[in-house]
């Protein structure tokens, strides 16, 4: 009799596990986008080295923009323009998921007027419908207009306008293809702090789109607010925000974030910039809500050392590789295939101790706002000879050894480890067995000249 029970309670049970295995990648959050913006789309030709030299950094999305006006030339005549499919099959080849950003006036539309009447939203809605199934499964991501809120972020009317154009332009689009990701706002800086983003979670946007995205660059304001600690502290608050609005997490798509590397004013220079970056991305991944960031941008637009303008790329305007590129490129892999553990990272003052893992496989980042430090790393498993580490400041030199022993004491190691204002990625090995007991918090201790790494 008992195991005629038993036998009936596996049966029951073995439909519940198919179902939950079956679940599970559904279940399971999506990997952080690494973008960039790119320039590129309008162009009638580019250097096909580029979409290489994206890949190459482990950029898994670009962005750029399907002008209105691009696709319906002649007002009834809709067409797509040949350097649009150039561009994509580019991207498809390369492996990137395009993020097309629906916007502009078109001259035969009330002169280029933004469509905030019933009749100017039909013609735009019109046009999205028709991009979006021409285009069909090419594209992974659209975005509604481009800095919406720039004419005046506190106007109401203006949001209220906004989120009818997305209304509709949504429909217009899930009828075409219902898999693509729809992105809405392109919040400034400014449409932050004034309350825009906030009005479009007050009108329902949210129920229309898949995520909100926002531009909420810090490069221009004052010194103490222009880092990326303090900026990842105000997205902090934003998305909290956002979830109080919305009663649920608001799903947060950064479309825009970078810092020029110009000669004055709220420019830094090309180390600094390569130094933010790094910071940024992985600042980013300690909030759930974001989903990804798309740096801003490709490529320098210009050789005046003075224009802020032309100086977010992560290339020279010849394509020649800045820091920023070679450290995106060495981060990308932690930011898009490890997972951030928030019980196990510290901010400790002017410290940064991030814990990522990847399977079992554990890695510690760390630096400092401060001059520097030395912080103790501890592994959670017995490690052998010198730390392992990568200096996002020398991305050329991949995974080094540090020249720093790891000290054990049974089966608990650490190491003393100096940090700068560039990204540390410390290797810690990997985790023990899943019943095994594990503290693993970094400690920071006091800096000390003459240790061998610099």
């Amino acid at each position: 009799m008992f195991n005629l029970k038993l036998n009936e309670s596996r049966q029951r049970l073995i439909p519940l596990l198919v179902s939950l295995l079956l679940s599970f990648p559904v279940l399971a959050d999506e990997p952080f986008i690494v973008g960039v913006g790119t320039h590129l789309f309008n162009k009638s030709s580019y250097p096909p080295s580029l979409m290489k030299m994206i890949s190459e950094a482990g950029i898994d999305s670009i962005r750029d923009d399907a002008y209105w006006s691009t696709a319906e030339p002649r007002r009834g005549q809709l067409h797509i323009d040949a350097s649009w499919q150039s561009y994509l099959a580019d991207a498809k080849e390369n492996k990137l998921r395009p993020l097309l950003v629906l916007d502009y006036g078109n001259p035969f539309y009330e002169n280029n007027a933004k469509p905030r009447n019933a009749s100017l939203r039909k013609a735009f809605a019109d046009y999205a419908k028709f991009v979006s199934r021409k285009l069909g499964n090419s594209v992974s991501f659209y975005e509604v207009w481009n800095e919406w809120d720039s004419d005046d972020p506190a106007d109401r009317a203006l949001s209220n306008d906004y989120a009818a154009l997305v209304d509709e332009t949504a429909q217009r689009i899930r009828s075409q293809n219902s898999d693509v990701k729809i992105l809405a706002g392109a919040v400034t800086n400014k449409g932050i702090d004034l309350g825009f983003a906030n009005r479009l979670i007050e009108a329902d946007v949210l129920s229309k789109v898949d995520g909100l995205s926002l531009h909420p660059s810090v490069y221009c304001r004052n010194a103490e607010h222009r880092t990326p600690e303090h900026w990842i502290n105000w997205m902090r608050d934003v998305s909290a925000d956002l979830k109080s609005l919305a009663n649920r997490p608001v799903p947060l798509y950064l479309t825009e974030m970078g810092w020029p590397s110009n000669d004055g004013k709220c420019g830094v220079d090309e180390q600094t910039q390569a130094a933010y970056l790094a910071r940024t991305f992985f600042l980013a991944r300690t909030v759930p809500e974001i989903k990804g960031i798309w740096w801003y941008d490709l490529l320098n637009d210009g050789n005046d050392r003075n224009d802020l303008k032309q100086n977010f790329g992560l290339l020279q305007q010849d394509q020649q590789p800045k820091p920023a590129y070679r450290t995106l490129k060495v981060i990308s892999p932690v930011l898009r295939e490890f997972a951030y553990e928030s019980e196990k990272s510290r901010f400790d003052g002017p410290n940064y101790l991030l814990r990522f893992t990847r399977g079992t496989e554990q890695v510690l980042v760390a630096w400092t706002t401060a001059e520097r430090q030395v912080i103790r790393a501890e592994a959670s498993s017995v490690q052998h000879g010198n730390v392992q580490i990568i200096n996002t400041g020398e991305p050329e030199k991949g995974r080094i050894d540090s020249a720093i022993p790891w000290q054990c004491d049974g089966s608990r190691c650490s190491a003393q480890i100096p940090v700068g204002e560039f990204p540390i990625i410390i290797s810690l090995g990997n985790r023990p067995a899943i019943f095994a007991q594990e503290r693993t918090w970094p400690v920071v201790t006091t800096a000390r000249d003459h240790l061998p790494f610099p």
